[in-house]
């Protein structure tokens, strides 16, 4: 395997070697997909079709420690980093060309506190399953109407963030 280039904020690009792209894979919980991985094409995938960007890696983050490890690697390497959430992201925000991008959509939990009417959800939640959860104890939010929209996108831009 040769250096992986990547993207950096500031437009030039930073190469990652093997050995830190095999520390990465080794340290993350969750997936680490590269171009031409079989999990590529379905990590870099968002809900609307007509953006085709193609990241430079993808770290698909099974929890919050995943999440750190790879926001501290784009701060280190000065990386362009795009995050993406439920996915349902019209502008194409949540996934980058060249860069590093951050797929959240794994993370799935939603806990409901029936007393105390509250609920705490991962970022990679939709809507559809947030309303699911929250039904099953007698509630309801009024976050949003469509059903494959990401809470973490709802909550932070209205539906349009990611």
């Amino acid at each position: 395997m040769s250096d992986v280039m990547l993207r950096t904020a500031s437009g030039g690009q930073c190469a990652l070697s093997p050995d830190q792209v095999g520390e990465l894979r080794a340290s993350v919980r969750g997936a680490l997909c590269l171009p031409g991985e079989p999990a590529y094409e379905v990590s870099r995938t968002i809900w609307n079709a007509m953006i085709d960007r193609r990241p430079g890696l993808v770290v698909r983050a099974a929890g919050a420690a995943d999440v750190i490890r790879t926001v501290n690697l784009a701060r280190d390497h000065g990386l362009l980093l795009a995050v993406r959430s439920g996915g349902h992201n019209i502008a194409g925000n949540a996934v980058c060309d060249g860069g590093l991008m951050l797929d959240l959509s794994a993370m799935k939990s939603v806990r409901i506190d029936p007393a105390a009417r509250t609920a705490r959800v991962e970022p990679g939640v939709i809507l559809g399953e947030f309303d699911r959860e929250a039904q099953a104890f007698g509630l309801a939010t009024p976050l949003g109407i469509n059903s494959t929209t990401g809470v973490a996108g709802l909550t932070l831009g209205g539906g349009s963030a990611g």
